[in-house]
């Protein structure tokens, strides 16, 4: 199996060329770790939302072509008001410091309903997604207020519409169809979803997208999931034959 040169810069560990295109995160454990250490919460979510900078780049350096961090599910609103008000503070104070990555010219998008953030929130997301629509290098996508279950039903409202104006009839609708209208149009299906912390379920996350991906469960806490662990699960990628539903 051919592997990657080591790099004298860092000196990461050799990794398989079989890099998944399609990387889907669910940063889970932040509020275990800070517990751990005798925290508030709100520093656990502070820690992670560092290490999904480092990641960011370093599965940009070793090829991953998407990558999505679900950083806010449509479920998260249940939360302590005290602890929700602290992330969407912590978006908004991360979305200033996004402009890091369009230097490296990495896209970026915003998956979620959008209609329950602040303006000012949505005023940033915006803007960087203008900002970078025409880089290539890397495309992030962060998850903010999104669901699984309420981007299928967002896709079948917008068919359901056309249907209602006599441009489409029920019968000719498709599975194309649904998915050119789901948040995530133009990307790739994921190809491979890491989840840290112990936990071993999807959580609404990219439910459509995530039909035929890997998925990789490690007991590390998202705030200590370092570049290494990382390595970890491209390389248990590359060990998988993936057969989509063939022989």
């Amino acid at each position: 199996m051919a592997l990657f040169n080591k790099s004298a810069k860092n000196e990461q560990p050799d990794l398989p060329l079989n890099v998944p295109t399609h990387v889907g995160v669910i940063m889970d454990g932040n509020g275990r770790w800070a517990k751990k250490r005798g925290l508030p919460r709100k520093l656990g979510h502070r820690q992670g939302a560092q290490n999904f900078r480092a990641i960011t780049r370093h599965a940009k350096d070793v090829g991953v072509k998407y990558i999505t961090f679900y950083a806010f599910s449509t479920e998260n609103w249940k939360r302590p008001q005290e602890e929700v008000d602290a992330l969407m503070e912590l978006f908004e104070k991360y979305l200033d410091e996004l402009d890091d990555f369009l230097k490296e010219h990495v896209r970026i998008r915003f998956i979620g309903d959008r209609t329950k953030l602040s303006e000012s929130l949505q005023k940033k997301m915006l803007d960087s997604e203008q900002k970078s629509k025409d880089y290539d290098k890397m495309t992030l996508l962060l998850a903010i207020n999104y669901g699984g279950r309420d981007e299928i039903c967002h896709s079948c409202r917008t068919l359901a519409q056309l249907v209602k104006q006599g441009k489409l009839e029920p019968e000719d609708i498709t599975m194309e169809m649904i998915e050119r209208n789901l948040y995530t149009q133009e990307v790739p299906p994921v190809d491979l979803v890491i989840r840290p912390s112990g936990e071993q379920r999807l959580s609404n996350f990219m439910i459509w997208q995530c039909a035929y991906a890997e998925f990789y469960y490690s007991d590390i806490l998202w705030p200590d999931f370092n570049n290494n662990e990382f390595d970890k699960a491209i390389r248990a990628y590359s060990d998988r034959n993936r057969r989509f539903g063939g022989i």
